[in-house]
C-alpha cells in the first residue's frame, strides 16, 4: 500500500524523526524466530497482526493504542500512541505496508529516531519466520545518555517477548529460540526514506 502523490507523501513524513535527526550510533536490531506448526501463511499472519497489533507487546514494559478504529488492519498513515516504561508517551506512524510487512517510523518526541519493520516470510526449509528489524539512533543526547542506558535491555525484552507471543498465537511455540542481534551500522540511502522498510520480507507464501 504505497503512498500516492506528493501531497500524501508530504503528510506521511511530516513530523517523522529520521535517523539523521538522532544522536549517537545508528543501531540495527534484529529479533526473529521460526514458528512451530504455524497455522497461518505469512501473509495471513501479517494481516491479522496488523489488526491485533496492540495486543502483542508486553504490557508491563510498553503499551500501544490506536488513533483509528481497531476493526481494520493498520494501514499507511495510521498512528499509534505509545506509553513506554521510564520514557513516557510518544508516537509512531505506519509509513509502509505490503502483504508481508509493515513499517513504523518514530515521530518527534520519541526516544528513538528511525524506523522498525515487522515481517513474516517462509524459510527455504518451509518454516514460517517472524522477523522484526529496527534501524535507529537515540532521539536526542538526553536519551542517548539517560533512558537508553537501561532502555537497550528493555527493548530487547520487549521485542523478544513480542516474537514469542506471535509464535504462540499463530503456532504452538518458537521453533528453537528467539534470536536477538544488535550491531552498529553505517547509514544507507534507504535510512533517509521513512517509507522504506528496514528489510524485505519476501518468499513463497
Amino acid at each position: 500500500m504505497p503512498a500516492e502523490g506528493p501531497e500524501i507523501s508530504a503528510a506521511l513524513i511530516e513530523g517523522v524523526q529520521l535517523q539523521k535527526d538522532g544522536a549517537g550510533a545508528l543501531l540495527q536490531r534484529d529479533y526473529w524466530a521460526a514458528i512451530a506448526e504455524c497455522r497461518a501463511t505469512p501473509a495471513d499472519l501479517m494481516t491479522d497482526l496488523r489488526r491485533r497489533f496492540c495486543d502483542f507487546p508486553p504490557a508491563d514494559l510498553v503499551s500501544f493504542s490506536r488513533n483509528a478504529s481497531c476493526d481494520q488492519p493498520l494501514r499507511v498513515g495510521d498512528e499509534l500512541d505509545i506509553m513506554i516504561r521510564m520514557a513516557g508517551a510518544c508516537r509512531v506512524r505506519v509509513t509502509a505496508c505490503d502483504d508481508h510487512s509493515f513499517t513504523l517510523a518514530t515521530l518527534h518526541g520519541h526516544p528513538e529516531a528511525g524506523r522498525i519493520t515487522f515481517g513474516s516470510y517462509r524459510h527455504d526449509g518451509g518454516a514460517v519466520i517472524f522477523h522484526i528489524r529496527s534501524r535507529s539512533r537515540s532521539g536526542s543526547l538526553k536519551f542517548a545518555t539517560g533512558f537508553l542506558t537501561l532502555g537497550e535491555a528493555m527493548q530487547t525484552n520487549t521485542w523478544t517477548d513480542f516474537v514469542r507471543t506471535v509464535a504462540c498465537t499463530y503456532g504452538t511455540a518458537v521453533l528453537g529460540e528467539v534470536h536477538a542481534e544488535t550491531s552498529e551500522v553505517e547509514p544507507t540511502p534507504e535510512d533517509g526514506d521513512a517509507t522504506h522498510p528496514t528489510f524485505s520480507a519476501r518468499g513463497a507464501d
